[in-house]
């Protein structure tokens, strides 16, 4: 039981303390509650991952909630997108709910907290109420407003609500302590104006509760056991409890707020504003171009969800923010990749090579495996002819001895092919090579049996026919900014790391069968990386997104 317990993390530990003190098993209930401000990205899938794998370690319903109070911002595009990545991660949410769905209740529980003497309309900008707050060490100044009588702050609140006041010109505030050293405490606004039109609600109301006041609020209304956040929110706690004391009704579950840090990897930005002036600054395609750290450009990339769950559960829960390196990420995605993908041969900065005794106008169909790493893969049939394309980097005339490609006078095996040896070059005018000239040796077809195919050469190349090549696009992305933390320092401007190469766009050449792939598929480019195909493809034109590098010397700690 004991080993048990230290295996647990900080957040379980708590669950099952609670557990043990009398929380029937059957009240627990979690939700992930992103606001439908942008889309999701990697810090968020640490949330994900946490309240989904709770809900499915103890059985217990998970909440997919919107917390929608702030029409300036929010859109309907962004809450399909967040809809989709949960989706895709592969988790199931017990109900779909808003924050605007309580909007009323909201506000009728704000009319009892006036008439208790827990509120009050106060009439001054938010400028000056800021300034009133001071800082934690000097006590603030309380408003003119804090005491005045509950039937003028329910009079005005109702004529807020009508939409009889402009913007910033008066709010609802809590009334708790304004020498508080927890700067939260000092009498936090609970509603502003914003005439704006809402999502779901439309010009229903002209008042909007405030992000503290609306979300443990909502986490009470559903009955949420145990409402997660991250670090940031730590200082929140006393006020999301403060406002829970103001509801709360003895026979229900009393909802507790429970803090862990956040996770940045290295190379990305999770600011939602940072991101959103990438889009806005067509720095990127889009939110989900695959340079992004969304979820819905990982997706796009061909990262896959098995991959960040591991990701996450490696980097698992902790209460002290740290710096993950995004290698560890890739390791993940490459690791998953290498066991689903397809190996196809693709040649992506292609040299003409012609095998002058190969006879003309003949080709065979070979035998090659679809994937070694898994068994129940299969093979495929792919064809050969007299003229290849092959890597213009896997030839040299004259090459040191530390260089296992084809150079001239020198062998080398064509995957699932034949040994061939380079016999002469031909080249333009600026003395580069346009074309190869080669012998093959026909006993040595691969998987033939015969002795010539056991030969050993220190050499294995991909190829493709040239009569049957399938012209692709190919986008090799890199990073997008050149440093490990491009929002660190206060002083530059993120936007000055942004790396000028990080899309690189090339024509290349595919063997015929992937005429066939479908948006998401993911393949092993032989000897190059790991490739899937872009939703950007059309029948005319196929587009392939390089993942990740097919190694890398990178190797996580235990």
């Amino acid at each position: 039981m004991e080993e048990e317990k230290k295996s647990l993390n900080f957040i379980e530990q708590i669950i099952e303390n609670d557990l043990e003190n009398g929380l029937p098993k059957d009240k627990l209930r979690f939700r992930f509650p992103p606001e439908p401000n942008g889309y999701l990205h990697i810090g968020h899938t640490k949330a994900i991952c946490i309240n989904f794998g709770l809900g499915e370690k103890y059985n217990a319903p998970v909440n997919l909630r919107f917390d929608d109070t702030n029409p300036e911002k929010e859109e309907q595009e962004f809450v399909d997108s967040i809809r989709r990545d949960v989706e895709w991660l592969g988790f199931k949410w017990d109900k779909e709910v808003y924050a605007s769905d309580y909007f009323q209740q909201l506000y009728d529980w704000a009319v009892q907290m006036i008439k208790d003497g827990k509120a009050y309309i106060d009439e001054q900008p938010s400028e000056i109420i800021t300034e009133q707050r001071k800082n934690p060490a000097e006590a603030g100044i309380e408003s003119p407003y804090r005491n005045r009588p509950a039937e003028e702050s329910l009079a005005l609140f109702e004529q807020m609500k009508n939409g009889e006041f402009e913007e910033g010109t008066i709010s609802l505030r809590a009334k708790i302590d304004m020498a508080s050293p927890n700067m939260n405490m000092r009498d936090p606004v609970m509603y502003r104006i914003l005439k704006r039109p809402h999502h779901r609600t439309g010009t229903d109301w002209k008042i909007y509760p405030m992000y503290d006041w609306a979300h443990g609020e909502s986490d009470y209304i559903e009955q949420i056991s145990h409402s997660l956040c991250s670090l940031e929110f730590e200082n929140h706690r006393p006020l999301y409890d403060w406002y829970l004391d103001q509801v709360y009704e003895p026979n229900k579950t009393r909802n507790k707020q429970r803090e862990f840090a956040r996770m940045n990897v290295t190379y990305m930005i999770t600011s939602k504003r940072k991101l959103q002036k990438l889009v806005a600054e067509k720095v990127v395609t889009g939110w989900d171009d695959p340079r992004m750290p969304t979820i819905s450009g990982m997706r796009r990339l061909g990262y896959t969800p098995k991959a960040i769950k591991n990701f996450i559960e490696r980097v698992g829960v902790a209460k002290r923010e740290n710096l993950i390196n995004i290698q560890l990420l890739e390791f993940f995605v490459r690791e998953d990749l290498n066991k689903i993908s397809t190996r196809v041969m693709s040649v992506v900065n292609p040299v003409k090579l012609i095998i002058e005794n190969y006879p003309e106008n003949t080709e065979e169909w070979l035998e090659t495996e679809n994937n070694p790493e898994d068994e129940n893969a299969g093979t495929r049939q792919i064809p050969f002819s007299r003229e290849l394309y092959i890597e213009r980097d896997d030839f040299m005339e004259e090459a040191p001895k530390k260089f296992f490609r084809l150079t001239l006078g020198g062998e080398v095996r064509l995957k699932s092919a034949y040994i061939i040896k380079a016999e002469r070059v031909e080249k333009d005018k600026n003395g580069d090579i346009t074309t190869i000239y080669a012998t093959y040796d026909k006993d040595s077809k691969s998987g033939s049996g015969t002795e010539a195919s056991m030969r050993k050469v220190k050499g294995t190349l991909h190829w493709v026919s040239a009569q049957h090549a399938l012209p692709v696009e190919v986008r090799t992305y890199n990073r997008l900014f050149t440093t490990e933390q491009p929002d660190a320092e206060k002083e530059t401007d993120f936007m000055e790391y942004i790396n000028p190469e990080s899309l690189q766009v090339s024509k290349a050449f595919a063997e015929p069968s992937l005429k066939n792939a479908k948006v998401g598929d993911h393949y092993q480019f032989q000897r190059i990386g790991y490739y899937t195909l872009d939703e950007d493809s059309s029948d005319e034109k196929l587009i392939f997104n390089r993942t990740v590098t097919l190694k890398d010397s990178y190797k996580p700690e235990n």
